[in-house]
């Protein structure tokens, strides 16, 4: 175990990253501090496998110079914001975690809160959820909420000179919580003007430290707004139910809504890692039927779970990316011939339709040759499948473009 000190670790130590982070150090671009930020924070994992404290250090070293180093930086495209916050959950539990006495965690405490009292952008708005558990004992939390509360108040008073905004409100609200102030924090979170889910998700959380999961569940959903992520309610509201071992609920009411990814395929994947007692084809239908005219979007996930004849039948009623279709033609050309023939075939009936980003002669190429592949391996007839590459391009939108792309192909 390590051993616990009420001193800060040697102030002689030199942390490689803390010159990188300069105010003001970047330029526009996000690439360059996103890598710095992946090196610092791999070095002070390196650091803390030897000494948690002197780690706890190097992350509040970081994440006060995070916001002034990044000042110039475009974040427009949510990526730098996103590793920002990657740090903030990682650094959280290496602070969290240290072993110090109480007054090195109440000075750490006054740290962090100079920056994010002084995050201008705001880049560390994130760190305030995390409040209660950076106190790490629910003495310190009651001390903050109580330091904090006020401040909250004032700024949700119907009377108060303005509505303004209170950059420590999570912190607020997590104090409370990790303080275990949670019939106060109900009764807070009623007195917000504009409730909305990043406040109201507090109280979700201070019924369930309570134990009453079934009132937890309907304040989740009470007085949900068009602005508020339906996606992280129907999230939290599917923890509650699976936790309650309520899965078949859970699956019903919120699984699709729950489980958005960045993909399709992701998704599918998503929904049957949490709910293996579903049948693949079954999670796959009901996951098409929320997309009605979108099907063939799905193709991927049904070939992925080797559902072949669905994946077909899907892509016969929408579009699906050719490129797609064509890889899937190339991969089963000798295992799934029938298979791989319809993709190449569906392939290049999208092409023929205007489907496809930017598509290419040779990608139009590479889907007839695919074709013929798949023929061939099946035993089947390839001038007959030549007729009918013939038959879905003429009169299509791209005729002219893919006949000149197959010109030498389907004369041989």
């Amino acid at each position: 175990m390590a051993k616990t000190t009420s001193t800060e670790s040697d102030p002689r130590h030199s942390w490689p990253f803390a010159p990188r982070f300069k105010r003001n150090g970047f330029g526009w671009r996000s690439d360059l501090p996103i890598q710095r930020i992946k090196e610092a924070l791999a070095e002070i994992k390196q650091v803390g496998k030897k000494d948690p404290v002197l780690a706890a250090e190097g992350a509040l070293l970081l994440l006060g110079k995070l916001s002034p180093a990044l000042m110039n930086v475009d974040s427009s495209s949510g990526a730098l914001g996103s590793w920002v916050n990657r740090a903030i959950e990682t650094l959280v539990p290496v602070i969290a975690t240290a072993p110090v006495t109480p007054a090195v965690r109440k000075k750490w405490m006054q740290k962090l809160w100079k920056a994010l009292d002084e995050d201008e952008m705001p880049y560390l708005e994130h760190l305030g959820d995390f409040w209660g558990e950076l106190c790490a004992v629910p003495e310190l939390a009651a001390q903050w909420a109580v330091e904090l509360l006020p401040t909250l108040q004032s700024v949700w008073s119907a009377t108060a000179p303005g509505h303004g905004y209170f950059k420590g409100t999570s912190a607020c609200l997590s104090a409370m919580l990790a303080a275990g102030r949670y019939d106060e924090l109900l009764v807070l979170i009623a007195t917000e003007p504009r409730p909305w889910w990043h406040t109201r998700r507090w109280g979700v959380k201070a019924l369930l430290a309570q134990g009453k999961r079934a009132e937890a569940l309907r304040y989740a959903q009470e007085k949900a707004g068009l602005n508020d992520p339906a996606w992280q309610i129907a999230e939290v509201c599917e923890t509650i139910l699976l936790e309650s071992g309520l899965a078949d609920e859970a699956y019903r009411r919120f699984a699709i809504a729950a489980n958005q990814s960045t993909t399709h395929l992701a998704t599918f994947r998503a929904v049957c890692k949490k709910y293996p007692h579903k049948a693949a084809e079954d999670v796959l239908r009901d996951l098409v039927d929320s997309t009605p005219g979108s099907e063939g979007k799905w193709f991927a996930a049904a070939k992925d779970a080797g559902l072949y004849r669905l994946a077909i039948d899907l892509i016969h009623l929408s579009p699906a990316d050719p490129r797609t279709l064509t890889r899937a033609a190339k991969d089963f050309c000798l295992s799934q011939n029938d298979f791989a023939t319809e993709c190449a075939l569906a392939a290049l009936h999208w092409i023929a339709q205007g489907n496809g980003y930017e598509i290419t002669a040779w990608e139009v190429q590479e889907a007839f040759d695919a074709l013929i592949a798949a023929t061939r391996a099946s035993g089947g007839d390839v001038q007959q499948a030549k007729a009918r590459v013939h038959s879905l391009i003429t009169g299509s939108h791209a005729q002219k473009f893919m006949l000149a792309a197959l010109d030498r192909s389907l004369s041989n």
